[in-house]
């Protein structure tokens, strides 16, 4: 059994452990590559976050989806490169209209610089990503505009919230599907596409990576308030402190909001507190420990659980293989982050 990447997957077969290895190293001078500026200070604010690692969960995706056609065809390698730019610049435009302070365990760069430096950071990264993608032909182009659309409706659909008499839980997952399950569902799909994968089978790869995405934010979900900074790369409660209410939260607010007045005195206490101004490091000490303990985070363990096993049902059809065992054992990598 061999581990492959920094996402920590399994691996039990040589030949595809090879592969995606060399696809991960190549990706990895690809985003080098990109990131290159005639101007220094550009190219260091670029690779900022690059040079912080990350789990390149998916560039991952992308190699294993591959598998299912000409793994060496030569579309795959950058446009698993596209896909992390892509997703890198969102994390710049991310720290900044969340007001964070950490990524990666490093300084955010809005932290690091300031507000300005950090979106127009992302946008040159976009900028990249748009130029690869011009030479991966009009669907992948098509793809990944569209993709893009649903982050971005994703975004703001969180940031407006739900809709009056809208559920909140359904309303965050249709966030999460689109900030999140877009752009793994767009890994899965180039890998397949670009190796030159039936159809079938590619439609089965996006299904897989939309589920598998929103598991993967679910559990970075479940992170932010069970784990320690250096599991989860940033500070615990981030989330919290910023007033994102994240699954476990919504949970606890569905719960307290359906017993009519009868819910328990430590479960409206913990939903004032969560109201209320947490960026008071006493009252967020007290609202991460209570919500720790609380029902509601495990509720969310379980809702990971089920996208995770979700993903992988759609993929039965696909013949046995070992590239089809991995993405079997990413779903199982998915539930492990989320305890």
């Amino acid at each position: 059994m061999n581990v492959v990447g920094p996402f920590g997957l399994s691996v039990r077969d040589e030949a595809l452990e090879a592969d995606v290895q060399s696809g991960l190293f190549a990706v990895e001078e690809g985003l080098l590559e990109a990131t290159k500026s005639d101007v220094p200070f550009i190219a260091g604010a670029a690779r900022h976050l690059l040079r912080a690692g990350g789990k390149r969960f998916r560039p991952l995706l992308v190699m294993l989806g591959a598998q299912f056609g000409d793994p060496h065809a030569p579309g795959i390698v950058p446009s698993a490169v596209v896909v992390e730019l892509t997703h890198l610049a969102t994390l710049y435009h991310d720290d900044v209209m969340d007001e964070a302070d950490v990524r990666r365990g490093v300084p955010s760069a809005n932290a690091r610089w300031d507000n300005s430096v950090a979106v127009l950071t992302g946008d040159f990264l976009f900028a990249r990503a748009s130029h690869i993608l011009a030479d991966l032909g009009p669907e992948a182009v098509r793809v990944q505009s569209e993709a893009f659309e649903r982050l971005v409706t994703g975004q703001i659909l969180e940031t407006a919230g739900p809709a009056d008499g809208r559920d909140p839980v359904d309303h965050y997952l249709d966030v999460i599907s689109g900030k999140s399950g877009s752009l793994v569902a767009v890994s899965c799909r180039f890998g397949a596409m670009m190796a030159g994968a039936d159809e079938s089978v590619i439609d089965i790869l996006t299904q897989y990576g939309e589920r598998i995405g929103t598991a993967f934010q679910l559990a970075d979900d479940i992170l932010d308030i069970a784990s320690d900074s250096h599991e989860s790369g940033k500070t615990p409660g981030t989330d919290l402190r910023e007033g994102i209410p994240t699954l476990p939260v919504l949970h606890l607010r569905s719960k307290v909001a359906s017993a009519n007045g009868s819910a328990s005195a430590a479960d409206r206490h913990l939903v004032d507190l969560l109201a209320g101004d947490l960026t008071d490091d006493h009252r967020h000490a007290e609202a991460l420990r209570l919500l720790r303990a609380h029902p509601a985070l495990e509720q969310a363990r379980r809702d990971t659980v089920r996208y995770a096993d979700e993903a992988r049902a759609t993929l039965a059809p696909l013949p046995d293989c070992a590239a089809k065992q991995a993405l079997e054992g990413l779903c199982d990598a998915v539930v492990h982050r989320a305890g």
